[in-house]
């Protein structure tokens, strides 16, 4: 039974997201959420292809406490708990999430609000039901349902259950989760904080070179987290500027929202390495004393009468040690990408490309460059 919120109710809810925000600073080692998850796409309407689907279990579990720094541990598996075997979520990944805040994050949850109790993890939760619906404009349709009380779910912002539908494309899909079960960690429990050797983002950056003659510069992307909302920041490296100093104009995300949608992700975009890149030519990429093993798609195409040729090169592992320290995004990017015109005579011009050249922590640790 539901029934639409009162000011009162509008109210509570502004409560329990700060309730959720003040947990992160009593934080312990072992807390835990699990959720189930399905992720369905197809079939094309009109065509003979079948539907995918993908299941498993989300996993958001706090393995160091060093304040103001939370490590989250993000994992993935399947109901027998072993990992899952979609290259996009095979591994283990590290979310430190900072307990205070260095700038107001207020992110409103979209969607018309009602009431209810809903039963999850054995328990009846004081719950409300958020819904979205952009499917007039070719949206999705959005539904989300956050318990009142969320200091027990803190590390997802009391998140119950999550359902999004996608419409106006020509392949219908729909993404489920709903939560499984939550842990309280010890008080006595602690550990040293884990490397970031395979970080979500927040922590790290990368740096890529873009060239576009005649000029050329460098793009930083740089990733921290603050009380359940992960930061990213985009824009030309300043000379002689430390890495990752400023946020203060970053868009802020939900880390439920952006855990959730990696499983979508994995299921849309198929194996790897992408496209014609899995059968590729293989080589090296090599940044500093770093290697990995590449693949590289390279097609042939006529721009407004000139011949060009397009090179994109992938890791053939985008979990290969040579790219320790990377964020979750520059892993499934190409390392390298370049675009080159032929001249009447057959001589090759470039005519714009990007490489990734530098990446790793931020926080501590030594990140991996090319100069």
């Amino acid at each position: 039974m539901s029934n639409t919120p009162s000011a009162a109710d509008a109210q509570g809810q502004r409560f329990a997201a700060q309730q959720a925000a003040d947990a992160w600073k009593r934080a312990r080692v072992g807390d835990r959420v699990t959720y189930v998850f399905s992720a369905t796409q197809g079939p094309t309407p009109g065509e003979a292809d079948a539907a995918r689907t993908l299941v498993g279990r989300l996993s958001l579990e706090v393995v160091s406490v060093q304040q103001p720094w939370v490590y989250v541990r993000v994992s993935f598996i399947d109901a027998a708990g072993k990992p899952l075997t979609q290259t996009r979520l095979s591994q283990e990944l590290v979310v430190p999430v900072r307990s205070d805040v260095t700038r107001p994050v207020d992110v409103p949850r979209p969607g018309q609000m009602t009431t209810e109790r809903p039963s999850f993890s054995g328990r009846n939760w004081e719950a409300t039901r958020y819904v979205s619906d952009q499917r007039p404009v070719d949206g999705p349709l959005r539904t989300r349902v956050y318990a009142n009380d969320s200091a027990l779910l803190y590390l997802t912002r009391g998140l119950l259950e999550a359902s999004t539908e996608s419409a106006g494309f020509r392949t219908p899909g729909r993404l489920t989760l709903s939560l499984h079960e939550f842990q309280a960690g010890s008080a006595e429990a602690s550990a040293a904080a884990p490397s970031l050797e395979r970080p979500l983002g927040p922590g790290a950056f990368y740096d890529r070179r873009v060239d576009m003659p005649p000029t050329q510069e460098v793009l930083r992307v740089c990733f921290t987290a603050e009380r359940g909302f992960v930061l990213r920041s985009e824009g030309p490296v300043a000379p002689g500027s430390d890495p990752c100093s400023d946020f203060s104009q970053a868009e802020p995300e939900a880390l439920e929202e952006l855990v959730m949608n990696l499983p979508w992700e994995a299921l849309v975009s198929g194996e790897w390495p992408p496209g014609a890149a899995r059968e590729g030519a293989q080589g090296t990429f090599t940044v500093g004393e770093r290697n990995v093993p590449t693949r590289t798609e390279q097609r042939t195409e006529d721009v407004e009468g000139t011949r060009h040729i397009f090179s994109e090169t992938y890791a053939s592992d985008p979990w290969a040690p040579g790219l320790a320290g990377a964020p979750y995004e520059a892993r499934f990017q190409s390392l390298d990408s370049l675009t080159e015109r032929i001249g009447e005579g057959g001589e090759r011009e470039s005519a714009g490309g990007s490489r990734l050249v530098q990446w790793g922590p931020w926080l501590g640790g030594q990140p991996v460059s090319s100069q």
